[in-house]
């Protein structure tokens, strides 16, 4: 019986190709990948506190704020097209996706 290619495999291929690399990288990609992403958790939980105590306003103006940083990074992320990423760009994208995660946590607890 022959297999036929199909856009699934591809993609089937394609994500097990990516996990078997995240696992057998080399250790320090994974430890500062890892490093950042508990770091961007911090500085969500506390930037927008901290925007939120001097500015004076609303929370949903330093949130607003915190948003309009990250998306400016998720426009810088997207130009870079190399394969493997630099340590450097990894590292920022880790850190962002600790802030969201943070800032969703934050909202989660406060019940909005």
């Amino acid at each position: 019986m022959t297999l036929h290619v199909t856009r699934y495999d591809r993609l089937q291929r394609r994500v097990g190709a990516h996990l078997s690399q995240a696992l057998v990288g080399p250790w320090r990609r994974r430890s500062v990948g890892l490093l950042a992403l508990l770091f961007g958790f911090i500085v969500g939980s506390n930037v927008t506190m901290y925007w939120y105590q001097k500015s004076g306003q609303e929370r949903p103006i330093a949130v607003l704020m915190m948003v309009a940083v990250l998306e400016v990074l998720v426009r810088l992320r997207s130009r870079v097209r190399m394969d493997p990423w630099p340590l450097g760009w990894l590292a920022l994208d880790n850190l962002r996706i600790g802030t969201v995660y943070a800032v969703v946590f934050e909202a989660f607890k406060l019940g909005s």
